[in-house]
Formats: structure tokens, sequence, C-alpha cells
């Protein structure tokens, strides 16, 4: 049995199985909302609204009880004034009957601001794939060797090696060679695999895919092979977010089920796939003409993408299911590229630190300076290296949650509405702030269309908060300061109040509350401690330089990330933000054999350092909980 369910104010309707929870009929509609632990009723992201009444349009009476009964968990989470209202979590309300339901507009998602560009590199162009002419003489009496083994002849005479024909090759190759003539251009993959045939005259260009996988976002690239240039990207949000905002709840979520993991599998591979689809039309280049991949992410979302099951990578000692690098072919994986070219999946690290981290490295080449420098990519899951030419050593840490907008009451993504730049007056501590999607700053711009908060703007509220002296060291607000903005919240907590309801249209004001504080204290100190460490096992004081990467780490304001004692002290100058040096490195093992191999060294040399290990990892946390840090 199924009931009508429809979304305002979208207007989109559809037959939503009883039983379901309204979050299931969202990913089913494909509409999107905030649910940072993937419908499990821990966040409390997802409000929606229950309509009250009867909808000609729609010949729908809608009520509260057509819903499951608000539960303990929504008790706790929702006011009793929101429960009143018709507030539910759409993850916990179970469909009983039809029903209109309001998507507030703080809850719906935008499109995410992507990093997908990072820098210019310099490589030597050496692709796996590269494509000679070969002469064969024709069969006759005189010689009656089979087809593939004249074409096998003559590759491996010409190549130096025994070459390898690939059966979808194998299959066309007699009607291939008779209609040009015996002279044609083989596609060879790594010099001793023929993956394609054209004439001589046949179509022009070689084409390759690099893909970043990552937890929140995905971002490929077309290279062309020939140019060694990228020619076209593409970006979507990783729809496996709706299962899981972070690499625990989607362990957890396919724990014990071949089933959910098969799904998970298949539908990141689809995203990938509609993106290959984007760029088709954008460029006119079929699949048929991307004739090599690379694809690179952290270690869960590898384990993700090829089925491999990941629910050890949840426990110690952490170990993957495999660590080094793999070539698979496009078809047995489904990706729509050529369905000869094969995938080549960079190596991992750790449990922890994936192929994107080891792209971050190939990218940058800390092991060809000689400078010591502090590597940061800040994502959905961090990575920290510190090294040069001497040796390198890594470490992760738990630090994309709040610094992503989760875990933070009025926290959003990097989306149109989310307020990512904020300076207080220290005077009269009254904030000015900047919304994505709009050049003007508050107070100029009215109304201002804010729907939350998202990692750079938090960072950036918290050491306004700090510099103005609203909080103290501590991280724990002042009181008597005699302004409204700080306020005791509904939950008897302080809090900063960043915009009034009346500024952004929004139902309610947008607040930086205590817990919030404490959240991004949690996270800077994960990042802080994780350098701390790794450059007391190398002896250093101070990093000559830091490079960040990922998207916070090209958005967020280093000074500000110095204020609040995310980053160890370097002078400001010498640190940069690169981009996704992850893409980066994808491209460039897609352009280079020789960075497939950089890539293979770095993963098997590079030392990877459990921080929490560390004999005085507790004590050094605990101080780096502190505005800056505590010393």
């Amino acid at each position: 049995m199924s009931h009508k369910i429809v979304f305002q104010p979208s207007g989109i309707k559809g037959e939503v199985p009883k039983g379901d929870t309204l979050y299931q009929a969202v990913v089913v509609m494909g509409l999107g909302i905030e649910s940072l632990c993937g419908g499990k009723g821990t966040c409390g992201k997802c409000r929606v609204k229950v309509m009250e009444g009867y909808f000609n349009d729609y010949d729908i009476h809608s009520s509260a009880e057509n819903l499951s009964p608000v539960t303990a968990v929504e008790e706790n989470i929702l006011t009793a004034l929101e429960i009143e209202e018709g507030f539910r979590l759409a993850c916990l309300a179970e469909v009983k009957g039809d029903a209109v339901i309001f998507i507030p507009p703080e809850v719906e998602k935008g499109s995410q601001v992507i990093v997908v560009e990072g820098i210019k590199r310099q490589f030597h162009l050496y692709p796996a794939v590269e494509s000679i002419a070969l002469e064969l003489p024709p069969a006759d009496l005189k010689d009656n060797r089979g087809d593939a083994e004249r074409l096998g002849d003559a590759a491996s005479e010409k190549l130096g090696c025994e070459v390898n024909i690939d059966i979808p090759v194998l299959r066309e190759l007699p009607r291939l060679l008779r209609e040009n003539g015996w002279n044609i251009n083989a596609l060879t993959w790594g010099g001793r695999e023929i993956i394609g045939i054209a004439g001589l005259n046949g179509p022009p260009g070689l084409f390759g895919l690099a893909v970043d996988i990552g937890t929140t976002t995905i971002a490929a690239y077309l290279c062309d092979l020939h140019k060694g240039v990228v020619k076209a990207t593409a970006s979507a949000m990783n729809p496996q977010g709706a299962y899981g905002e972070d690499i625990i709840s989607r362990i957890s979520y396919c724990r014990n089920s071949p089933r959910k993991r098969r799904k998970m599998r298949q539908i990141v591979v689809q995203a990938v796939n509609r993106l290959i689809n984007d760029i088709e039309r954008e460029t006119g280049i079929g699949p048929e003409k991307i004739v090599d991949a690379v694809l690179v992410f952290n270690t869960v979302m590898h384990h993700l993408f090829l089925g491999i099951e990941p629910e050890y990578l949840g426990g110690s000692p952490f170990v993957p299911g495999c660590k080094e690098a793999l070539d698979i072919k496009a078809r047995d994986i489904g990706l729509d590229i050529n369905s000869s070219a094969y995938v080549h999946v960079l190596p991992l690290i750790a449990g922890y630190v994936g192929a994107d981290n080891v792209a971050f490295l190939i990218a940058e080449e800390p092991y060809k300076k000689d400078a010591v420098g502090l590597y940061i990519d800040i994502g959905t899951n961090g990575e920290v290296d510190l090294g040069n030419k001497d040796g390198l050593s890594c470490t992760s840490c738990a630090t994309g949650p709040a610094l992503e907008g989760a875990k933070i009451k009025h926290g959003m993504r990097a989306a149109p509405g989310a307020i990512e730049r904020v300076v207080i007056d220290r005077e009269t501590y009254e904030p000015s702030y900047k919304v994505i999607g709009k050049e003007e700053w508050y107070p100029e711009l009215y109304p201002t269309g804010a729907r939350g908060i998202c990692g750079s703007g938090i960072v950036d509220v918290v050491a306004a908060l700090y510099m103005a002296g609203i909080i103290g060291r501590d991280g724990r607000f002042k009181e008597g300061l005699g302004t409204p903005r700080v306020r005791r919240g509904s939950s008897g907590s302080m809090e900063y109040v960043l915009a009034w309801k009346e500024e952004t249209g929004l139902q309610r004001d947008l607040a930086v509350t205590q817990w919030d504080i404490r959240t991004v204290q949690l996270a800077k100190a994960a990042i802080y401690v994780s350098a701390q460490v790794l450059m007391e096992k190398r002896n250093i004081e101070e990093p000559h330089t830091i490079v960040l990467a990922g998207a916070f780490g090209n958005y967020i304001d280093k000074n500000n990330a110095l204020a609040i004692g995310m980053f160890p002290a370097c002078p400001p100058d010498r640190i940069v933000s690169v981009g996704n040096s992850a893409g980066d490195g994808a491209c460039l093992a897609l352009f280079s054999r020789r960075k497939r191999a950089e890539a293979r060294e770095v993963a098997r040399s590079v030392r990877f350092v459990e921080t929490a290990l560390h004999s005085s990892f507790q004590d050094k946390y605990l101080e780096a909980l502190s505005f800056p840090e505590k010393k």
C-alpha cells in the first residue's frame, strides 16, 4: 500500500510505500535536504513541517496523524513549540497516510561550491595509452598465421616485448584489418596490450578520464592525452551522502549487508557515469574515445567504489582490504568509457590515508624539495603530511563534519545562502558578514538571504568572537557585555546571534552556540596536534611552509585559522592554498606513467603515524583546545 506525498514549495509529488520515512521519500524523489547523519535521527538537520488541511490541487487531506507519532528522539531535539507547529525530523517520521510536507529553505540543499581546478604543474608527457602505426603483410596461402598472431608479431617487433590483444578488439579484428588494407593504428596500453584498432586516418585524439571521488563531492576531468591538457571538467555531490555524511556512517550502513554494499557501489558508479555524460554533451567527445582512466579517493570510498568489504576499516587495526595500485578493465566496474580501457587506481597508504593523499603528494612533490613543508588536505576526513626529500610522514585526523557545516546548529554546506565571511566590531560587537552568491556584505546587504553558516564562515566567526573578547581562550562566552547578540538560547546555554531573523527572512535567528564553538575547538585541535606530533618526531619547531588543499583549504582565511590555533605557527605569506591537488595528481598520473611509478614509491615509503598512540597525545590535545592554543 502506498500514499500520496507532496513536497512544498517545489510541488514535487509521488507515491510513497506505507512505512517509509519522509527522508526516504525525499531521496527517491530526487530532492535534497540536509541530513548529516544519513537518516539516523542524530543530527537534527532534516526538520520538515507537516501542513494541515485539505489541498484541492492534489486531492489530499494532510494531517500530522498521517505520520507516525513523534519519537522520544524528536522530543529531545525539537522544541515544544516546533512540535506543536507540526515540525518533524524527516528521517524518523514514517508515512501512514497522504500528506503535504513543507521543506524550509534552510533545510533544502543548494548546489555546493566544489573546487575542481588546482594550479599549473610541470610533467613529462608519457601516457599509458599510445597509438602506433603498423603495416601488416596481408594473409595469403604462403603465410597462414591467424590475424591475431599477425598483429601480435608486428606489434611485438615494434615495441620490443610480447603484446596481448583484448577480447573486444579480437572480435572485430578480421574485419578491421581488411577494411583498412592491413595498415592500421593500434592503441596500446602500457606497451603490452592492444586495446583498440583504427585505420591510419581513423578518429583523431586520445582522451583519458581522471576522477577524484571524495566523501562529499566528485570531480571529473577529461584530459587530452596527446596534448597533456585538461579539456573539460564536471563535478557533483556524492550521492552516498544520503546514507551518511561521514565515512563511519557509510561503513555502518553497509555492515554485514552485501546488498547495501552493492547499492553504495552502484550509486557512486552511476554518479561518475552521469559526469561522463555531462562532459560528452559539453565537448562532443563520446565515451568510446576515452581510452584510459585514473581514480583517486580516500580508503573508505576506494572500498565502496570497488565493492570491497569496508567493515574492518571501522575498527583497530584499520587495515585496508587492498593497498597496492590496481589496473581494472572499465567494463568490469561499469564505467561508461571505452570497454577495453583500463582504470588505474592509485595505491593507498593506510586505513584512513588513501589514494587521494597519494595524488596530493605527487602533485606537490615534497619528496623533491629541500625545505620541510606541512601539507594539509582538509576535507570530511583530514590528512596531514610532513617532510621533504629526506623523508615523509603522514597521519589522518577527524576534521570534516564540523568544518563543513556538520555538527553546527545552523551549519550548512558551502552553497548559495551560506555565510562564508564574518567580521565583528570589537567595540559594538556588531557583525558584518558575506553570503555565498552575494557581492555585498551585511549590513549594506538587506535582506541577506542567509540560510546558515558554512565551514569558512564558522572559522571566521569563532576567530572574530575570540578577537573581539566575546569568548575567552577556553572558548566560553563572557557575560555582561551589554549587547543583545550575546544571550542564553532556548537550551539555556550561551550563544551569539550572527543574524536576526528579520535580516534573513527565516523563521529563526542564526546563532553560534557554545556547542558550536566547542565543536570547532575539537576539529582545530585535531589538525594542530596531528601536525605537532609529526613535527616532534622530525624534531622541527616550525615548518618552512604550509600547503592547504581541498575546498575548505581553498576558501579558509589563513589569518583567522592561525588566530584560533588551527595550524602550527608559520608566517602567513608562507601558507598557500592549492585547490584540489588530489584531482591534479589524478590528472598527472593519467598523463605520465612516471607519476604512477612515483605514486607507488610514495605510498610504500611514506611513514604512517598513528598520532593517538603518541605518549603525550591526550595532553597535547587538551592544550590545543584553547585559543589560539595553550602555549
